[in-house]
């Protein structure tokens, strides 16, 4: 097999998260950056090319000339595929644009800032075929692929409470404001709080996303009715910095989600506990090799990372001898692998495998974009609002089935 020819939108100097994207998408060899459009910005841009030893005449001024550009090139030598990690506003007039020239896209979360333009995605991936791949990357831990088969082999028994929690610090004051600093720090707080880029949320459509994704991942359930708080505890905010959602579960579940950014000291606190009829498991993202186990009488089970008796699913994303961490990276390099063994399986370079399609698809993002937009409304209304999603049948008929 040949390596995945990928291009990137965002993600140029001093940014984050694209960074990131590339050194899952290298982890494994079957992936290779070829083109971008690094920054808004065309000497950043080029900038960012130079840097990462691209071909100059591939590394773009802007998103548009790189799709046209790609487009024009021969089959063998384009892009396959986009990766796009520029702030919210951008997620979709980027992925639209790709769609409609052909190519298979990877989006970082949320997938967009408006249902209306999430189902339009939808429906374009179903009619191009096209493979299409949101970067909810904390479904990629070994454990908590071993939390959902527990969960869904009813081990647990019918679940009945559901509390996830994403608190994080680093908004605890009015970080926005003193942007006169370069740090990436303040340039994340800057357009992650600013409404005409990170859109109608903040707390929840950074970290809440994940939280929502994560629980219906491991769970299966879905929010048929929830109760939203959301809140601007820091002055001069222009988004809520902190979010509590009391949620009813089909089937009966209930649960609570937490999503903060002003909670002092947090870094990444992101933690999922599952409890049923017959017992309960708890995972923390801050030590993500292990697994606890709860049973009725008391007892307590610690699983690892690595261990023989997890599920076929966790070994096959597990990437090392047990007692040897693997963290954010690898997780992060799950998703892309998937990716990738299912677009070398639709090229016919490869057969198909266990698990191809385990990773965070198009739907799943519009259900991302759902619950935002519903918590949102419960707050505004101060009352319980239906959570349940009905997608247009346009958008349902996907172009791959959504993992959970």
């Amino acid at each position: 097999m040949t390596a995945i020819r990928y291009g990137m939108v965002g993600g140029g100097p001093d940014a984050f998260i694209g960074p990131v994207h590339r050194m899952a998408a290298a982890l494994d060899g079957q992936f290779t950056l070829v083109a971008g459009a690094f920054s808004s910005d065309p000497e950043r841009s080029l900038q960012a090319g130079e840097e990462l030893q691209l071909d100059p005449t591939r590394t773009y001024a802007s998103y548009e000339e790189m799709a046209k550009a790609e487009a024009a090139l021969p089959p063998d030598e384009r892009i396959e595929i986009v990766s796009i990690v520029t702030p919210n506003h951008l997620h979709f007039p980027v992925a639209r644009l790709f769609l409609q020239t052909g190519f298979h896209v990877v989006c970082d979360k949320p997938l967009t800032t408006t249902l209306e333009d999430a189902e339009s995605l939808c429906r374009m991936a179903a009619e191009g075929d096209r493979v299409f791949a949101v970067t909810h990357n904390y479904t990629g831990y070994p454990m908590v692929k071993e939390a959902r088969e527990r969960v869904r082999s009813g081990s647990l028994g019918p679940v009945r409470k559901v509390v996830v929690e994403y608190s994080q610090g680093w908004l605890a004051t009015l970080l926005e404001a003193e942007g006169q600093s370069q740090a990436e720090g303040h340039k994340q707080a800057e357009w992650r709080t600013d409404p005409s880029r990170a859109g109608i949320s903040s707390a929840l459509g950074d970290i809440g996303s994940h939280a929502h994704h994560l629980t219906r991942y491991v769970t299966g359930l879905e929010v048929e009715s929830l109760f939203a708080d959301l809140g601007t505890v820091v002055s001069g905010r222009a988004l809520e910095d902190d979010a509590t959602v009391l949620l009813h579960f089909e089937g009966g579940a209930r649960g609570v989600l937490l999503a903060s950014q002003i909670s002092v000291g947090e870094r990444n606190h992101f933690r999922l506990r599952v409890y049923g009829t017959e017992g309960g498991l708890d995972w923390n993202q801050e030590i993500p090799d292990r697994l606890r186990l709860m049973s009725a009488d008391g007892s307590e089970r610690l699983l690892h990372t690595g261990g023989s008796d997890l599920s076929p699913r966790t070994q096959a994303h597990t990437r090392l001898p047990a007692g040897h961490p693997e963290g954010f990276i690898e997780a992060f390099a799950n998703l892309y692998r998937n990716v990738a063994r299912t677009l070398h399986v639709r090229n016919g370079a490869a057969d198909p495998c266990p698990f191809d399609d385990d990773f965070p698809t198009v739907q799943d993002g519009a259900r991302g974009v759902h619950f935002i937009e519903t918590a949102v409304a419960s707050s505004s209304k101060r009352e319980w609002v239906s959570g349940a999603y009905d997608p247009p049948a346009a958008a349902q008929a996907a172009a791959q089935t959504p993992a959970v």
